[in-house]
């Protein structure tokens, strides 16, 4: 297996199936919208640290959720309907990737949410093509997520919590809000059991990029979602 160094131009990526046996496919390049957008569109996503040059991943197998499938436990439905907390979509997304980069994970030590990754999906967010979902209690942000939205898949980057079953609530709207406007999958990226409670499961790289080639492609319309609804 070899790993790839990317040019600066132009914007390719190796095929994603020649990744080491770790997922690792290339080293290098930059994270502007057009080169993240190449990543995308291939099953290839950005994580590095401050130590190391940008590297770019695509795993095998995958963790993926199909919307139909997701799972929500008895104890988080009752917090669902206990008006706890208050979501919205792209309200804030500035102040979640930024909570996302300050939390603390078990086995890392530091972020992998570098200022320049920051920059990055902040751009892309103002291009109408990362969103931020938004859990609020008593009017302060007590959780969320973040992602990019492609055709008609959703690529989850990140998520946070201030307060218990805040982010778990803001998922859970944010994959029923997917399923009515016709998302196929969201890409969990990196097999957990947090996210596998939730319905998601493994499939292949190969499975996961022929879903990637039909549905990332499909036609949706660019910009925010301005969507907000009260969890009842």
């Amino acid at each position: 297996m070899s790993v790839f160094a990317l040019p600066e131009e132009p914007l390719v990526f190796p095929d994603p199936e020649l990744a080491d046996p770790d997922g690792l496919v290339a080293v290098g390049g930059d994270l502007s919208p057009q080169r993240l957008l190449a990543a995308y569109h291939q099953g290839i996503f950005p994580w590095y640290s401050e130590t190391t040059p940008i590297l770019w991943w695509s795993p095998d197998p995958r963790l993926v959720l199909f919307p139909e499938e997701l799972h929500v436990a008895r104890s988080l439905r009752r917090i669902i309907n206990s008006d706890r907390f208050e979501v919205s979509f792209d309200k804030n997304f500035q102040a979640v990737i930024s909570a996302c980069s300050a939390t603390l994970r078990p086995g890392q030590n530091g972020t992998w949410l570098v200022p320049e990754m920051i920059r990055a999906y902040v751009r892309l967010h103002e291009l109408g093509l990362a969103h931020s979902v938004e859990a609020w209690s008593g009017g302060k942000l007590a959780g969320g997520l973040y992602g990019v939205a492609l055709g008609r898949m959703f690529f989850g980057e990140s998520m946070f919590f201030r307060e218990g079953n805040a982010s778990k609530v803001a998922f859970v709207h944010m994959v029923r809000y997917l399923k009515e406007q016709g998302f196929v999958l969201i890409d969990c990226q990196q097999t957990t059991p947090h996210m596998m409670r939730f319905g998601a499961r493994e499939i292949s790289r190969s499975r996961f990029l022929a879903i990637l080639r039909k549905y990332a492609t499909r036609p949706w319309p660019v910009g925010h979602w301005l969507q907000k609804t009260e969890c009842r």
